[in-house]
């Protein structure tokens, strides 16, 4: 497989957006947003499911930072450097899943290497990492695991506090592992990188017993009245003890304006009382 080097794409810096404009950008309401790019051929066939976009976009919410993307791609450098270019430029951060193992297959890093025109090879300061750990534990250090010490060079590494080996952040690229504990536990050495914005913030109007097409006419009117607004309706099915099917829709609106956001979540449960429901509002089980 050939990693050339990608063409000049547009790079945005390691911090892309500087205090001011994030302060203007939370007043103004604005939002920061981020891709996540899962990336392995276990994904696209089904037999590995994906855990970790809900989990970084839990991640980030509270940090001022939208998940807006998510793309898969297979274990092919092309695709995988063609998705990271396009993302990195449209996006304030991307994070990429998969790939950094000690496996002929794991070729992320490359991918990132060739995407951002840089060379990559087995880094002291990673190789350090891995060794100490593989010490620690009593594990060979074979060739192959020296493979998770190859990073990108000017990359800034990522700690691993599971296996040790480290991800790495290149521009505003975070490269995470695959395994969701892992990527998960180095989520905690990412959060102090980003700049936020405006945080988006959720209410829910629980509706049970109506349906969707109750509600859908009504739901319409409320969204262009409230633009800045966004409105989903989620319905939602179960069997009873008794075998009766109940069901109901969750109606969901989500703003960096809590004041528009606190009317929405008003005229929802209005709409609700007006087809015959009995709205509860932000239920505690409420997702």
């Amino acid at each position: 497989m050939s990693f050339a080097a990608a063409p000049a794409w547009p790079s945005r810096p390691n911090s892309p957006i500087s205090m001011k404009q994030n302060e203007i950008g939370i007043a103004m309401g604005n939002q920061v947003r981020a891709a996540v790019l899962l990336i392995g051929d276990e994904l696209l066939s089904g037999r590995t499911r994906d855990i970790n976009l809900s989990e970084i976009a839990k991640f980030l919410a509270p940090l001022g930072v939208s998940v807006a993307e998510c793309r898969i791609v297979p274990d092919e450098p092309d695709e995988m450097i063609a998705a990271i270019n396009h993302l990195r430029a449209k996006y304030d951060y991307v994070f990429t899943t998969g790939g950094i193992g000690p496996t002929h297959d794991d070729i992320t890093a490359d991918a990132i290497a060739a995407a951002f025109g840089v060379a990559i090879d087995v880094r002291a300061d990673a190789l350090a990492i891995v060794e100490e750990w593989y010490a620690k534990t009593r594990t060979p250090l074979t060739e192959s695991r020296k493979r998770m010490a190859r990073i990108p060079e000017s990359a800034s590494l990522i700690r691993n506090p599971v296996t040790g080996a480290p991800g790495f952040q290149t521009g505003n690229v975070f490269t995470l592992a695959g395994v969701p504990k892992i990527a998960r536990a180095m989520l905690e050495d990412v959060a102090h990188r980003i700049e936020g914005g405006a945080v988006t913030l959720s209410r829910t109007v629980a509706t049970g017993g109506l349906r969707e097409g109750d509600l859908a006419e009504g739901l319409g009117v409320l969204a262009d009245a409230y633009p800045a607004v966004s409105i989903g309706s989620y319905p939602y099915f179960f069997e009873s003890t008794g075998g009766e099917i109940k069901r109901g829709t969750n109606l969901v609106a989500r703003s960096t304006d809590k004041v528009k956001l606190d009317e929405v979540t008003e005229r929802m449960a209005e709409l609700s009382r007006s087809v015959g429901g009995k709205p509860v509002i932000d239920p505690p089980d409420a997702k």
